[in-house]
């Protein structure tokens, strides 16, 4: 029988989440048990990578077939005891936070868009905000996956591959499983500043940042000042019950704001200081709406702090080619972590996060610009944004070696080696592993 006989919920894929890259793959594959996928992934005779909410603005969700996991089965788990909740990997982290919500827990830390999926923002070490918070990924406590054999993998802290397999892009296995910290459920206000001078930022870079549970920095760099500074603060017995009117010289604001001037504000989380649930605030988009259109195109580069001020005054310097394309900027810090493909690894980092209109030639040529300004603070381009090929990946992830012996591991047959991965971490398809393909009788895992 023939794959498409044995699936009969393929569908031709259309484009990513902003409309902004179509996807070469010709299927989506839909399994509807564990099974399936096993099978699928088992028997496939070329590249694989799951799907998730198409949040990706290049090519790393990108293969010859794509796998969605909305069909599968799954549910919410939540361990008291153990203070875990295990989840599907496709959820979206806002329908996760609701549940968590209503039995009284809590994430530590959430994305500003709790539209996109958990497996796929812990897979590309994507991150919320605050200079004492880990990325998304640094809340797994373990997860459950099929590798290329077609092996269902158990993967936790007790094994030695634990923080090599976590933020895997896709290039060890399907996710279908993750377990994740949680802690009891906390309450946090949101204050917005307006024009904050830039050698309050970048002269107090830490001080700046520190000023709430999360902070963001909101600018398109041409300004004479930092437009924004988000504010989150987390609530403990009832404090902070009041922000100053004046925060670094920055003057508190008297109206709900988008960090977008011009876009309307009731697409965001509440703010002027008014108390809520952590999921209601954390983000800074609500559940219920597409932020702005959805139409744009981002790029987003982490660094060390140490790097921050002269590596912000590096992009004011080009900030009359930024800003005529940049819907918002936006700057936020994330803490170290141990995983082997975080952003994050062993650095505790800043990020400047674009939001560009969606222009994709216009993009491309302002990019490597700010990439060569960027380059001497060795820059950690986000894994699925935008981002030129002049990196040394090898020397920005010291463990990256020791990834791609897992890789050859978990994917003995490069069932999951895509033009993505091997143009960034894993190096061509060598000729064997193409001849591997097409054999189902590969090693497995045990």
């Amino acid at each position: 029988m023939s794959d498409r006989a044995a699936d009969p919920m393929i569908t031709t894929p259309e484009r990513n989440w902003s409309g902004t890259y179509t996807y070469r793959a010709q299927e989506i594959h839909r399994p509807r048990t564990i099974a399936e996928l096993q099978r699928l992934i088992g028997s496939s005779r070329s590249s694989l990578h799951a799907l998730g909410t198409r949040h990706s603005f290049n090519d790393i969700s990108d293969a010859a077939g794509l796998i969605s996991l909305e069909s599968l089965p799954g549910e919410v788990i939540i361990n008291e005891n153990a203070a875990t909740v295990t989840v599907p990997a496709g959820m979206r982290y806002g329908d996760l936070a609701r549940r968590l919500q209503e039995s009284g827990w809590a994430l530590r830390n959430l994305p500003s868009l709790p539209h996109i999926s958990a497996a796929g923002s812990v897979a590309t070490a994507t991150h919320g905000s605050g200079n004492d918070n880990q990325s998304l990924s640094s809340a797994v406590t373990s997860m459950s996956m099929i590798a290329g054999t077609g092996d269902q993998v158990g993967i936790d802290h007790s094994s030695a591959d634990f923080a090599g397999v976590v933020v895997q892009l896709g290039a060890l296995g399907v996710v279908t499983e993750l377990t994740l910290a949680i802690e009891p459920t906390f309450d946090v206000r949101q204050d917005v500043y307006e024009h904050l001078q830039w050698d309050q930022l970048t002269g107090s870079f830490e001080e700046v940042m520190g000023a709430g549970y999360s902070v963001s920095a909101i600018t398109d760099f041409a300004g004479g000042n930092v437009d924004m500074l988000w504010v989150k603060s987390r609530l403990i017995d009832g404090e902070p019950a009041t922000m100053p009117a004046e925060l670094f010289g920055a003057r508190a604001a008297t109206e709900k704001l988008h960090v977008t001037r011009g876009n309307d504000p009731l697409h965001c989380t509440p703010q002027l200081g008014e108390p809520g649930p952590w999921h209601e605030r954390l983000p800074h988009f609500l559940l219920e709406f597409t932020p702005s259109s959805g139409a744009e195109i981002q790029s987003e580069y982490l660094m060390d702090r140490r790097y921050a001020g002269p590596a912000i005054d590096a992009l004011r310097e080009l900030g009359h080619l930024i800003a005529p394309l940049v819907r918002s900027a936006e700057i936020r810090t994330v803490a170290a972590d141990e995983l082997w493909l975080s952003s994050a690894y062993q650095r505790n980092v800043f990020g400047v996060h674009f939001t560009w209109q969606p222009d994709v030639a216009a993009v491309a040529a302002v990019v490597p610009k700010i990439e060569a300004a960027l380059q001497p603070f060795q820059p950690r381009p986000h894994w699925a944004k935008v981002f030129g090929p002049a990196y040394d990946f090898a020397e920005l992830y010291p463990r990256l070696a020791d990834f791609r012996r897992l890789a050859a591991t978990y994917d003995p047959r490069g069932v999951f080696r895509t033009p993505f991965l091997e143009r960034t971490i894993l190096g061509p398809l060598s000729p064997e592993l193409v001849e591997g393909r097409s054999s189902t009788g590969s090693d497995r895992i045990c």
